[in-house]
């Protein structure tokens, strides 16, 4: 319990409502665009709160999604804008042990692996996207993870760039023990097994979902453990194209309740802690200081 990496919390829905604009289907690439230096401010604002490890901007910026809802000629230009921000932010905050990762989401629509391209397509896509970060990043983060298919086609096209590699796996609120394509749990890390992946997390699900799934994570798991919830009441109306307005957060998970949240897996084992849809730069610096309370690094 000496050695705890605090990750950042969510950008997307903190940048929305940094830009004071409607949300798009775009959500937080649309910021990146418009606004730049709201992301890097973010940026930085998480690195004051003390996280350890920021995550660059990127999470709707693949080939699918700009095809869909903007220009898929954005790519490169979009996902290297990402990690330059991510970079100035760590040099304006003046902190050059904090960690740069890659972000590889869902290609297509968080929650709907169904809607996922076949293997080779997907494998490809995140290929291309690990190109380009890969030349600016420490490690990856393959996020979102809803089916088996998914987070090993990420795992895999990060694991071959030879950077470390973790790996995020979202839950069913309704069924804590399966992923929310309908999967255990369990085959999802077996699949997992045969990959060099240095830390698998539990992400972007309600941090009393996180709870009751632990145990067997924890168990089940043979790499270093973490997790980083959402504050939704929840996310069953988002749908693939549409945006987060359709979306509430919870009103009941203050900095000080989800910190309580986030120290209780710390006490049950685990090493990576953060924050994902609608937790912010106050909840980290709340969970910084209660990690310094106990006189966890």
């Amino acid at each position: 319990m000496n050695d705890i990496v605090l990750l950042d919390g969510g950008m997307g829905q903190e940048l929305v409502r940094r830009s004071g604009q409607p949300a798009t289907p775009l959500w937080s690439a649309t910021v990146m665009m418009e606004q730049p230096q709201l992301v890097e401010e973010l940026h930085v604002d998480f690195i004051r709160a003390g996280a350890e490890v920021i995550t660059i901007n990127a999470y709707t910026m693949t080939p699918e999604r700009l095809a869909r809802d903007a220009d898929e000629r954005l790519f490169e230009s979009l996902q290297t804008s990402a990690c330059e921000v991510a970079l100035r932010a760590r040099d304006k905050a003046g902190n050059d042990k904090v960690r740069i990762t890659g972000c590889l989401p869902p290609l297509v629509a968080s929650y709907r692996p169904d809607l996922a391209p076949g293997t080779a397509r997907s494998l490809e896509m995140y290929r291309r996207i690990c190109e380009i970060q890969a030349r600016h990043v420490d490690l990856f983060l393959c996020e979102t993870m809803a089916s088996r298919a998914e987070a090993v086609t990420a795992a895999t096209a990060a694991c071959e760039t030879g950077l470390p590699v973790w790996l995020a796996l979202t839950l069913d609120d309704r069924d804590p023990g399966k992923l929310r394509g309908g999967e255990t749990l369990e085959s999802a890390l077996l699949a997992l097994r045969e990959l060099p992946v240095q830390g698998l997390l539990l992400n972007c699900s309600r941090p009393e979902t996180i709870d009751d799934a632990w145990s067997q994570f924890a168990d089940i798991s043979w790499l270093p453990v973490g997790a980083y919830a959402n504050g939704f009441t929840s996310v069953d109306d988002l749908q693939p194209g549409g945006t987060v307005s359709s979306l509430q957060a919870r009103n009941d998970l203050s900095p000080e309740h989800y910190a309580d949240f986030a120290m209780r897996w710390v006490n049950q084992g685990a090493s990576m802690i953060g924050g994902c849809c609608e937790v912010g730069p106050e909840h980290i610096a709340c969970l910084r200081r209660r990690l310094d309370e106990k006189g966890i690094d």
